[in-house]
């Protein structure tokens, strides 16, 4: 079973991944303010949460993770390397996580952020804000870094099957999915073999405006979504 789920305020996208057998289900970067439909799915499909992962620590909006532990005693899922504390499991390169005979595997593509994740699950690939549709996520700030990046995506996202699904952490176009093959064509960042040193002076030239939600969102999701005392909600 699978969903793919998008809040439009902040344009990420949530995946639910779940074994029909054994009715274990997992979430992909949850967004808080969509908790009631995510346990409402949950419920309507007799589902038990058993994972809730986050692709990094995310600055643009506060994540479920935590609200979601508390309803339904799932365990948070981030890379070690993420600088978030409250988490259950720390992720470590090469990691498998079972729902049932679902196999779930966590991939580092460390240079968004250096605790960036993407997961594989059978032919989907769920990159987070490493690797877009046409695009990748920006590198100026939270550890940002370049180089880091193009080797995650290079030597570790466009080394998979050229047909595997490209499910990404956000869109600001209205797509859904690519492929790696796509991907490694015609990203506009990547594509065509593309140079490592001409994608790191792309990435300094970009001039991105400060991320809208970080000074409330980063921290809450140190935290694994619970907003600290002094913050908004």
């Amino acid at each position: 079973m699978f969903k793919q789920l998008f809040d439009p305020t902040t344009w990420t996208y949530t995946y639910l991944i779940a074994d029909e057998q054994s009715k274990e289900a997992a979430f992909i970067d949850p967004v808080n303010t969509h908790l009631q439909l995510y346990l409402d799915l949950l419920k309507e499909h007799g589902l038990t949460l058993k994972y809730s992962f986050e692709t990094h620590v995310h600055a643009d909006h506060i994540t479920a993770s935590g609200l979601l532990r508390q309803q339904t005693g799932a365990q948070t899922c981030v890379s070690k390397f993420g600088g978030a504390k409250l988490v259950d499991i720390e992720i470590n390169d090469g990691d498998v996580f079972m729902l049932g005979d679902e196999k779930i595997k966590a991939i580092p593509t460390p240079g968004h952020t250096p605790g960036c994740t993407s997961f594989l699950w059978r032919d989907r690939l769920f990159s987070g804000d490493s690797l877009l549709i046409g695009g990748c996520g920006r590198t100026d700030f939270q550890g940002g870094d370049a180089g880091a990046l193009y080797d995650s995506i290079t030597q570790r996202l466009f080394t998979l099957p050229g047909d595997t699904l490209v499910y990404p952490g956000h869109d600001y176009n209205g797509k859904t999915q690519s492929t790696v093959g796509e991907e490694r064509k015609n990203n506009k960042r990547l594509g065509g073999n593309r140079s490592r040193e001409d994608f790191i002076k792309i990435m300094s030239e970009l001039k991105l405006a400060y991320p809208k939600f970080i000074d409330i969102a980063l921290p809450a999701n140190q935290a694994c979504g619970r907003v600290l005392p002094g913050q908004a909600s």
